[in-house]
């Protein structure tokens, strides 16, 4: 698999897709809806993506950046099994991956100098970007919108989207050096494989699902396919939680509303969980939550 994220325009992200995948999406855009994709790093590392454009009949306008807008290139390329290949390219990171082709610069201009945050502004948002990072499961768009929304009172914004998006990248772009020196699996990445597991056995497994219990409850069936037995998952204040060190709350449940289909879900969780290399604590009560306490929660940014 390939260490990226894949966006396109009919908004059906992919993330470490094989080289075949990369391929067909490539060859499929050109419909109406279906015309770009963007693709990333992961993690993220800001201003570094590389993006084609493709509409029916034309040929292929290749751009990538690695950092400021004058690093921002195009190539109008023939054909998409060019195209395809140089992504490829990119994405391994191969030395060289580009020499062969004749780029020009995109004429993006620079963004002008964005003005210092006071001290004490700044270091509120910086507070509250570090808690998300930290959660792991935003990207730099999103952490952007929250930085910048943060502090807003009324009419009163005293941070504008310039000054969020530069304090965010700061902080990023940290966030991954930090996250570098990790070695093995996480317990977030045991978590996810365990939620895959049950995604993939007829369970509807969702991490980072909506904002608390009852809205995550409420829309929870309209979230995986419809022939789904029953439902796990963590609402946001749940990854705070865990990021912050005090464990995690798994909400789960049957579809058909019976205390003993509930208990059997409670069952397969917990099942599953352990077989990642996890430890549940749950009584076996249906009415009871199955808490993971003393996560370890380093979760790696995909972005």
């Amino acid at each position: 698999m390939l260490d990226i994220k894949v966006a396109t325009e009919n908004q059906h992200p992919r993330t470490r897709v094989s080289e075949e995948t990369l391929s067909t999406l490539v060859h499929r855009i050109g419909r109406p809806k279906d015309r770009f994709l963007v693709v990333q790093r992961i993690p993220d590392i800001p201003g570094t993506f590389i993006q084609v454009w493709h509409e029916a009949g034309g040929p292929y306008e290749l751009e990538h950046r690695t950092g400021p807008a004058s690093s921002h290139v195009r190539a109008v390329i023939d054909g998409p099994e060019r195209v395809a290949a140089l992504m490829t390219r990119w994405a391994r990171q191969e030395p060289g991956w580009d020499g062969d082709t004749a780029w020009e610069s995109a004429g993006i201009p620079e963004p002008d100098p964005v003005p210092e945050l006071p001290a004490e502004i700044r270091e509120q948002v910086e507070t509250r970007v570090r808690e998300l990072l930290r959660g792991g499961y935003g990207t730099v768009d999103t952490l952007t919108e929250a930085a910048e929304d943060y502090l807003v009172e009324g009419e009163v914004r005293p941070v504008t989207r310039a000054q969020a998006r530069e304090l965010v990248e700061r902080l990023w772009l940290e966030r991954v050096a930090e996250q570098r020196l990790w070695e093995g699996e996480t317990d977030p990445e045991r978590l996810e494989r365990a939620f895959a597991a049950l995604d993939r056995d007829g369970l509807t497994a969702r991490e980072h699902f909506t904002c608390c219990r009852s809205c995550g409850m409420s829309e929870i069936g309209a979230a995986g396919r419809e022939d789904a037995r029953g439902f796990v998952f963590f609402h946001f204040q749940g990854t705070e939680s865990a990021a912050a060190g005090h464990g995690l709350t798994l909400y789960y449940g049957g579809f058909d509303g019976s205390a003993e289909t509930t208990a059997a879900v409670g069952r397969e969780v917990v099942a599953a969980l352990e077989e990642a290399g996890l430890t549940a604590d749950w009584d076996g009560s249906p009415d009871s939550a199955i808490e993971l306490p003393g996560l370890d929660w380093r979760k790696r940014l995909v972005g």
